[in-house]
């Protein structure tokens, strides 16, 4: 004779429970596909030549070119109040 004992019953409705309560909605299902699937159904457009361009081009040609013209511009190591910043001071003939 084998007797149910309370915890097993517990156990098992926790399981049902745990399950229930969770709906799955079609429209997040299918969004979530697209989204994983995207570079299948990926074509080269006006949108996404323009896109790329700026992203893999011009923006890192703009970052270059300001990194290219202020790099060591300036000179911030063991300077003193009123000294100039700049790494090559102006001299009087520039200004």
């Amino acid at each position: 004779m084998v007797s149910s004992s309370p915890a097993c019953d517990n156990i098992s409705h926790v399981l049902i429970l745990s399950t229930g309560p969770v709906k799955i909605d079609p429209a997040i299902e299918r969004f979530n596909n697209m989204r994983e699937e995207v570079y299948l159904n990926f074509r080269w457009t006006n949108r996404t030549v323009r896109t790329a361009l700026l992203g893999f081009v011009v923006v890192p040609a703009a970052i270059y070119y300001v990194a290219d013209t202020y790099y060591q511009r300036w000179d911030f190591t063991g300077k003193l109040k009123g000294e100039p910043l700049a790494s090559k001071p102006r001299t009087a003939t520039q200004e």
